[in-house]
């Protein structure tokens, strides 16, 4: 997925197919807002920033990892929803098939929910950069830290919703569990996001 050009992933992504899907598009705005702290992060150099200079860096590396690592959550999320269309597949016509197909599907879920799980997280740890980078990033380019919020914050949003609509199949209570305590912190993601975003306003409407 990572090798595909833009046009080439929204034809997928509008197409009669399991995957790529929410999960996938969830994990690009991810990407997109690892990308655009790295952006300021790199716009952020020279004598004017010396004093700052160990913290901007350590933010572009890590900006870099989670962009890297949002794309291959994406296709995480493509295979794993591919296999939940194939357990679904399943024959069924026995009560032995019925089972063995019933519990393919719970584990399919419980590996579906994995990646937009791990897609929330990684949202957080971009907000968590931004809130670092805004008050020592370039001012010339401070919109795109808050455009790197609302990245986040569509990327944890929409993950939350792919994680949820698997919880109903999953038969494990503890897995259940644990996924949905993930996906709760979606909401304090968001108001992290929207403060970073208010701040930013604030400062450009000075």
């Amino acid at each position: 997925m990572r090798d595909l050009a833009i046009g080439e992933f929204l034809d997928a992504l509008a197409d009669r197919v399991p995957a790529p899907g929410g999960g996938a598009s969830a994990a690009l705005h991810a990407a997109q807002a690892g990308a655009l702290l790295a952006m300021v992060a790199r716009y952020s150099d020279g004598p004017k920033y010396a004093e700052d200079a160990e913290t901007i860096q350590r933010i572009l590396s890590a900006a870099e990892e989670l962009r890297v690592k949002a794309l291959r959550l994406a296709e995480d999320d493509a295979t794993a929803f591919g296999a939940v269309a194939e357990a679904y597949k399943l024959p069924k016509k026995s009560d032995e098939e019925k089972q063995a197909r019933s519990a393919a599907i719970a584990a399919a879920l419980a590996r579906a929910a994995e990646p937009p799980a791990e897609i929330i997280a990684v949202a957080e740890q971009i907000v968590t950069l931004a809130e670092q980078l805004l008050p020592v990033g370039n001012r010339n380019v401070v919109t795109d830290i808050a455009a790197a919020t609302e990245a986040a914050r569509a990327a944890a949003t929409t993950a939350r919703i792919n994680v949820e609509i698997n919880l109903g199949g999953i038969k494990v209570e503890q897995t259940r569990k644990t996924l949905t305590e993930r996906a709760n912190a979606t909401d304090e993601v968001a108001r992290r996001a929207e403060l970073v975003t208010a701040r930013v306003r604030e400062e450009i409407a000075k």
